[in-house]
């Protein structure tokens, strides 16, 4: 009799799921299947999207199961809230501050670079070939170097070269291999902080993913879980490192960039300065 009701029943669910999942025909065969083999048991489980209904596969129990309507509604999951930027943030707890504080920063330093490391800022062209020309036309005044050391970086390492002019060529390269320092640090600003958020930003959405699965774990009662809701914690608490990564990427491939930047405008700035030098020496003409 139970064998039978058992059945009954799995025909009555697989009707149930056809007229609810058109799209999908293979589950219903899979359910009846399932429901067979629980004969044995004596109850009958049913488990679907994280939901568990035990009720006694009796004769008496059955016989009310299978008056039910085909149209009575089948428990679906649960609505998931909807979710939104500031619903995410609010959900991923507070080790997504810091990652948000990093991102800032990370942009304004990116903006400040992309201004300040302009090639006609740095290196303007034609900018030797002016000074040379002032030079044998003026010689070397208080107010040309002036000007020069504050119209850009390469100005000021040629600035250098031109107050020590009346000194041997050694001394003349030793102020203005000391400009040129002073003109890569300067150029080279921010860079370390930009490259230390592209190192510690996976880090930090890491630790963020840690503690958010240690506070899901923590937060679940010992008799048993939903898995959707347990599934819906672990991915917000992902959030985490995906944003840690979001702003790594960007961060590194800008560290890069800016650093090859800086050192092409160096090697430049050289170049120019020993040109300089030797024109200054006689030893070139132009």
């Amino acid at each position: 009799m139970a064998s039978a009701a058992v059945g009954r029943c799995g025909a009555i669910v697989t009707r149930l799921l056809t007229a609810r999942f058109p799209g999908r025909q293979k589950t219903p065969s899979v359910i009846s299947t399932w429901l067979f083999h629980q004969q044995t048991t004596g109850m009958l489980i049913h488990r679907f999207c994280g939901e568990r209904t035990i009720r006694d596969a009796g004769d008496e129990k059955l016989r009310g199961l299978l008056q039910t309507p085909v149209q009575a509604k089948v428990p679906i999951c649960e609505n998931l809230p909807e979710e939104n930027v500031f619903s995410i943030v609010q959900a991923a707890g507070w080790p997504i501050w810091p990652l948000l504080l990093a991102s800032i920063i990370a942009v304004a330093l990116i903006l400040e670079r992309l201004v300040a490391l302009r090639r006609s800022k740095v290196v303007p062209p034609g900018l030797l070939q002016r000074v040379v020309a002032e030079y044998r036309q003026n010689g070397v005044t208080a107010a040309m170097v002036g000007d020069l050391e504050a119209h850009s970086p390469l100005g000021r390492v040629l600035g250098a070269g031109l107050r020590n002019v009346g000194s041997s060529r050694e001394i003349m390269k030793e102020a203005i291999e000391e400009a040129g320092g002073v003109v890569s640090h300067n150029l080279e600003r921010y860079l370390t902080t930009l490259g230390t958020i592209a190192s510690i930003s996976p880090l930090m959405g890491l630790f963020g993913t840690v503690v958010g699965m240690i506070e899901i774990f923590g937060s679940q009662a010992p008799s048993g879980s939903n898995p959707i809701q347990l599934a819906h914690g672990i991915s917000v608490a992902l959030y985490n490192t995906g944003f840690g990564l979001l702003i790594a990427i960007p961060s590194m491939i800008f560290w890069r960039h800016f650093r090859a930047l800086v050192d092409s405008f160096v090697v430049e700035m050289q170049q120019q300065a020993v040109r300089l030098v030797e024109v200054l020496h006689g030893q070139r003409s132009s």
